[in-house]
């Protein structure tokens, strides 16, 4: 059975991971994902109580008890890359033995919901929506660095990305990899839109915005908007949300991301009072996950 190296598996001389600060047993199967630390703090509030309150970097966790159910509710920060870190280590508390630093034998599945905001793209989907990312569009590589990628990818829909897109941006290949379908099931109701979500590899010009540099393929978003394939328009833009479900697919988690949409890609409509349209959205997901 392989040994993973120190270097590979950096644990903590507490015992916990590198980068969580979580130990094992602090982890529980149910986890809520967002990007703020303070965010952690703001849905801790809801639990009945609480195990542990960790912080370390963007990196704040909380696990405790909600209505009868062991929660953990953890920040990653901004990005794809930060997801690889967070979605690998939580992955190692649950699959990897920290003293002999070998895989277990039997399986420990997560189920993991991030909770997020992002900006709409259609009329549709105005400021206020809550969209459930059923299908994510990466545009930021992480996966292509694990075997087997292609296995859990929606190949034919990147290809008609490609074309109808007129992709210009050479060296990056958009990946579509598709949320868990059961625990789709479980968080989205009648109150949550299913839609298909880019997760960008960064704020300004990746998502089309343009403040002193011009950008590459300046009507990129207008093909985005007015994209379609079976019947599937692209809802909203983030930052994690391919990543997340990339990743847990490949591991063998249950993962899905659903946001909360503040700005209007569209009509140019932000709402930069967005916290106050989070509870809500925080409340379901607690009681569904």
């Amino acid at each position: 059975m392989r040994r993973i190296p120190e270097s590979e598996l950096i644990i903590n001389a507490d015992g916990s991971a590198f980068h969580l600060h979580l130990k094992p047993e602090q982890l529980a199967d149910r986890i809520i994902l967002v990007g703020d630390p303070a965010r952690v703090s703001f849905i801790g509030e809801y639990l009945d109580s609480k195990e542990c309150d960790l912080s370390n970097r963007e990196f704040h966790s909380i696990t405790g008890n909600h209505k009868g159910k062991r929660i953990s509710i953890i920040s990653h920060g901004i990005g794809c890359d930060n997801m690889d870190i967070v979605i690998s280590e939580l992955d190692a508390l649950a699959n990897i033995d920290f003293r002999s630093r070998t895989v277990k034998t039997d399986f420990r599945q997560l189920t993991m919901v991030r909770i997020g905001t992002s900006g709409g793209l259609q009329p549709f989907v105005p400021v206020g929506t809550c969209v459930a990312a059923e299908k994510s569009i990466g545009l930021d590589g992480v996966l292509y660095f694990y075997a087997g990628n292609e296995k859990i990818r929606d190949l034919a829909f990147e290809n008609e990305l490609l074309q109808q897109l007129e992709w210009k941006i050479s060296g990056l290949r958009p990946y579509v990899v598709s949320s868990d379908t059961s625990l789709l099931a479980q968080i989205v109701c009648d109150d949550i839109l299913c839609g298909t979500t880019i997760a960008a590899n960064g704020f300004y010009g990746p998502q089309g915005r343009e403040l002193r540099l011009s950008l590459s393929d300046s009507l990129l978003n207008q093909k985005i908007i007015s994209f379609e394939y079976n019947n599937r328009k692209i809802t909203n833009y983030e930052m994690e949300s391919s990543a997340l479900a990339g990743l847990s697919a490949l591991m063998g988690h249950k993962a899905m991301t659903v946001c909360c949409v503040i700005a209007g890609r569209v009509d140019k409509r932000m709402n930069t009072e967005y916290q106050s349209s989070l509870p809500e959205l925080i409340e379901k997901v607690l009681m569904r996950i």
